[in-house]
């Protein structure tokens, strides 16, 4: 059974990650820094099924807890054949008015935390000899969004990063691709108002919201044999609101 680990795996897209790639056969290892409801019943519910999925809990704002992470990993469930890099704040603020510690906290999650975890676990499929590696970024790293700069910038830098690696570990085997979401229909978009969201459905080529499992669908699809000559890419699933 490939090993596949999965941050910002207790809710959202993480989640429904999860949940898909252990109904594929996958033992899917969670990480997130608590275990919610919907996780708990998840890992019940993929015990009766061909995968498996594991919880760890961790903090991945702690860059320097990030090797002892991997070794522990490592130790516990062999080798990782899969890296998806979910995990990510999105915190909203106008550049002029923004805290500089609100600033450095998105650097540090959405950029530096998974550039290291990256660093430690690809040294492990060098190794091994193949993996896969799969960065969220955002359609909001292209097109840009009033009050997201930072937040665009962290996921501009994903893609920068994913580009870049891709070149450097391809020899040996290793795909790296990002993933760029757009407005996702998750229980974060339930609380706006019919007509809020019909408004941004309205703006997208089908006339409807993505869905988390439309994500978890692309990862799949990654970590598979269909994805083994894709590397380097970015993968759009808006429903074609960047269309």
């Amino acid at each position: 059974m490939r090993k596949v680990l999965v941050t910002g795996g207790s809710r959202g897209i993480g989640l429904a990650i999860a949940q898909r790639l252990a109904a594929g056969g996958y033992g899917v290892i969670a990480v997130a820094r608590r275990e919610s409801d919907e996780l708990t019943a998840a890992i019940a519910a993929a015990a009766n099924g061909p995968g498996s999925i594991a919880f760890r809990p961790f903090d991945l704002g702690d860059i320097d807890a990030i090797p002892g992470l991997v070794k522990d990993l490592r130790r516990e469930f062999g080798s990782i054949w899969g890296l998806v890099n979910n995990a990510g704040i999105g915190t909203e603020g106008v550049l002029a008015t923004m805290h500089n510690s609100q600033i450095e906290t998105l650097l540090r999650i959405n950029v530096t935390s998974p550039m290291v975890l990256t660093k430690y676990i690809v040294r492990n499929m060098m190794a091994d000899g193949g993996g896969r590696i799969i960065n969220m970024s955002s359609i909001i790293g292209s097109t840009g969004y009033n009050g997201l700069s930072v937040y665009g910038a962290t996921k501009a830098a994903a893609i920068g990063f994913t580009r870049s690696l891709a070149r450097e570990v391809g020899r040996l085997g290793i795909t790296v691709n990002a993933i760029a979401p757009g407005f996702i229909d998750t229980e974060l978009t339930s609380g706006l108002a019919g007509e809020g969201r019909d408004k941004i459905a309205n703006r997208s080529a089908l006339r409807r919201l993505a869905e988390a499992d439309d994500v978890a669908r692309m990862v799949e699809y990654l970590l598979g044999d269909g994805g083994r000559n894709i590397t380097g890419t970015v993968q759009t699933i808006d429903a074609g609101n960047t269309a």
